[in-house]
């Protein structure tokens, strides 16, 4: 029986898409992180060390040519795929990726399907079937499942096909639209779906006095996604070789942590991404671990190079210290803490 007002009011306008917001049914609630493998990565996305990448939205990771973005997106594949009842889909627009590849760094293959659409449109159409029958999957026979697209850069569109057939050398002034219109779609679907996806994408220097970093394919996926991460990178050298990148993460735009957060991350070209490289720096700002001449001091007392702490990060940071760098991370790196703190 509908008891006053608004109930009869609410009783004729909802359906599938409206709700009441408390009742925590819209496609925009959280639901969950994915782990990146990486502590302070995961601090600069979600101000949490055990956070991570929103589990129902559009993440980006875009950087120059060579950054290794394709490199830490394995590395989250890996760690996604953790759980054994994980499912990646993989859009390899560059033709880059192998089973040598994945297998290399610790992945299971057999639990990744790899696509290689040509085109932004028949990208779209093929991730739309994906999050659609996923959508279908009945909630006890459901899988979590990852889509990334490596790299949204690449993709031709469906014009730009035609016309290199023909010879034409034009070039087309509807992608920036065509991206968008892809997205709009897609960030709707994938938060209902809750289904999280990954996009690497280019950047390129504006013109100007005050030269900036832009995310490229104009405005569909800078405002479709929940989260952009810049890239840029520094060779890491043992002795003259190079044996990977130290990365300069930038959160460039985030729903939520702090805009314009700055992390470094460790990237080795063996053995993946560095899960506590970060947190050195980190514990030492917030006094977890103070800095006393050139060695580290721990909450022990005991006084210790900080490679030596690298070298052995399992040993030096422990339990207690990872639950004290989690609450450091949140005053870092999340809207509006550690105000009334001190």
């Amino acid at each position: 029986m509908i008891s006053n007002p608004f109930d009869n009011f609410l009783e004729k306008i909802k359906d599938d898409f409206t709700h009441i917001i408390a009742d925590g049914e819209g496609a925009a609630e959280f639901s969950g992180y994915v782990d990146t493998g990486c502590f302070i990565l995961n601090a600069l996305l979600s101000g949490s060390i055990y956070g991570g990448l929103p589990n129902n939205k559009i993440s980006a990771f875009a950087g120059e040519s060579a950054t290794g973005k394709t490199f830490l997106v394995l590395g989250i594949v890996k760690s996604y795929l953790a759980d054994p009842n994980a499912r990646v889909i993989y859009y390899d627009t560059e033709a880059a990726v192998t089973n040598e590849m994945m297998t290399e760094r610790g992945i299971d293959t057999s639990r990744v399907i790899v696509s290689e659409p040509e085109t932004i449109q028949k990208f779209r159409t093929h991730a739309i079937k994906v999050l659609d029958s996923y959508s279908a999957i009945p909630a006890k026979d459901k899988f979590p499942l990852l889509v990334v697209l490596d790299s949204l850069g690449m993709l031709s569109t469906s014009k730009e096909l035609e016309d290199s057939t023909e010879g034409k050398d034009t070039r087309d002034m509807t992608r920036a639209q065509v991206i968008r219109a892809a997205f709009r779609t897609l960030t709707l679907k994938a938060a209902k779906a809750k289904v999280p996806i990954i996009v690497t994408n280019h950047v390129y220097t504006t013109m100007g006095m005050f030269p900036t970093n832009e995310v490229s394919g104009g405005g569909g996926l800078k405002y479709a996604a929940s989260t952009i991460v810049t890239l840029s990178k520094s060779k890491d050298k043992d002795g003259k070789e190079i044996v990977g990148s130290f990365l300069r993460a930038k959160a460039h735009k985030s729903r939520l942590s702090k805009e314009n957060s700055v992390v470094s991350m460790r990237l080795s070209y063996s053995s993946g991404l560095d899960k506590y490289y970060g947190l050195l720096d980190l514990a030492e700002k917030h006094n977890i671990i103070k800095k006393v001449s050139t060695r580290y001091e721990l909450p022990d007392g005991t006084k210790i190079f900080g490679k030596t702490i690298e070298d052995d990060p399992e040993k030096y940071f422990t339990d207690d210290i990872l639950q004290q760098l989690d609450v450091a991370a949140g005053r870092e790196f999340k809207y509006g803490a550690g105000v009334n703190e001190d």
